[in-house]
Order: structure tokens, then sequence, then C-alpha cells
């Protein structure tokens, strides 16, 4: 295992942090995007940013991240012409789907954060800074879906706690998604709703009743708009004369 050497007068040999994460550029490319990164072991107590009787220490972890986080965007700019965040980057969101129990092929960017219980079906894609609660009631999600970037769903609310001033409590409500269904960036949908199969919800859209199969809905709060017809590569939308 590689070593950096420090200081004099300090003894503990410290381990780079693309050792540890076995990210090195030596053996990065080796390793997919997607799924399968090594995991190496590192003593902790060696590689110490905090110790004391190493002032280098934290510079030279801050060098070694900022060399993985530039060296990663490199990779990603180079192949999908996108730049992420540092963890968005270096985590695989495959990986981070299958350890939470979503269902094949499913996928969470790191940013997303997952509160109590949440099921996801297969196929789904959770993006970046997406919320889902699951700490009031269920929240489930079927197969086929898309929860675009910044997508809120809660399955409690505190505002009557609030302007209650306490006297009553929390809301609860359990919230499902059906299959094949898109909601659009930055749409809040609230405790209790139950979204349908094959839906189409408008970016910026609050969601605050259900939403029969195939429907498609915009707005705050969310109206109807149109329907979803037909099936496989005959589907399209069908939007209401007024619209």
């Amino acid at each position: 295992m590689e070593k950096v050497l420090t200081e004099p007068g300090n003894q503990l040999p410290t381990v780079s942090l693309g050792v540890c994460l076995g990210t090195t550029p030596s053996d990065h490319g080796a390793f997919p995007l997607r799924g399968g990164r090594r995991r190496l072991s590192c003593n902790s107590y060696a590689f110490d940013p905090w110790n004391k009787g190493d002032p280098f220490a934290m510079r030279r972890l801050k060098q070694s991240l900022q060399a993985l986080r530039d060296q990663l965007d490199g990779e990603m700019r180079g192949k999908w012409d996108r730049s992420l965040p540092f963890a968005d980057s270096l985590f695989d969101r495959w990986d981070r789907a299958r350890k939470l129990g979503f269902g094949e092929e499913s996928s969470a960017y790191d940013s997303a954060l997952f509160y109590g219980n949440v099921s996801v079906g297969a196929h789904t894609w959770i993006g970046p800074c997406v919320i889902l609660d699951g700490s009031g009631a269920e929240l489930t999600i079927g197969d086929f879906c898309d929860i675009s970037a910044g997508v809120q769903i809660w399955t409690h609310g505190t505002e009557l706690r609030c302007v209650s001033l306490g006297e009553i409590p929390a809301s609860h409500g359990a919230v499902s998604v059906g299959t094949g269904t898109y909601i659009g960036s930055q749409s809040i949908v609230v405790p209790g709703v139950k979204i349908g199969s094959r839906c189409i919800v408008g970016a910026n859209s609050f969601v605050n009743r259900d939403v029969p199969d195939r429907s498609v809905v915009v707005g705050s709060p969310a109206q109807a708009i149109g329907q979803v017809v037909g099936d496989g590569s005959d589907t399209r939308i069908v939007y209401q004369p007024d619209q």
C-alpha cells in the first residue's frame, strides 16, 4: 500500500486518500462509473487528519480530496458531458438503490434524502436533491417511475401543530405513486395522496389530492389538463380542449 511519510518527529505513516478509497489515478480507470468500485482497507489511526502531532495532515487531506474531485469531474464531463457535486460523482447510484432495498435497476443520487418506510420498485430513477419521507407513514413508488430533481414527497405535516401552538399533533398519511409515473422537478406531494399509474405531474406542481390513472396534472394546486392514452409505442398525451 502506498505510504506518504509525515514530517520529521511524527513516526506514524499516513495513507493517501486515493489508496484508501481504491480510486488512485493508476487504477481508477479500471472501474466503470456505474458499479463495482473496490474499497481498500485503510488504517484509520495512521490516516488521521486531526492528529495534533502532524500539522500538515489536514492540508494533505484537502489536496487529496481536491485531486480526486478533479479526476472524477473530468471523467464525468468526458464521458457524459456533465459536472456533478463531488458525492454524486464519487458514489454509485445503482449501488445505493440496491442497499436501500429498491427494485432491480433503480438508482438514487447520493444527494437524495430518504426517511423512514420508503419502498421503490424496479427501473425507477430518483434524481438529485429529492426528499422521500416515509417517517409518518408508508411511502411506495412503483416500477418505471421518474422522480425528478428537487421533488419532495411527504407523509407527515406539522402546519396545524404550528398554528395551533402545539395543541394539534402532526398529521400523518401514506402516499403511493403507481407504475410508470413521471413527477416533474420541484413538485411537492403532501401526506395522504395517491398518484395513479402512468401519470404525469408537471414541474413545480403542488399535489394535495389524489391523481387518477393516466392523468396529466400541473399547477399549485395541481389540476388535470389532459390524459395519457394508448400503449407501448402508441402512447401519447391528449390535452383537454381548453388547454
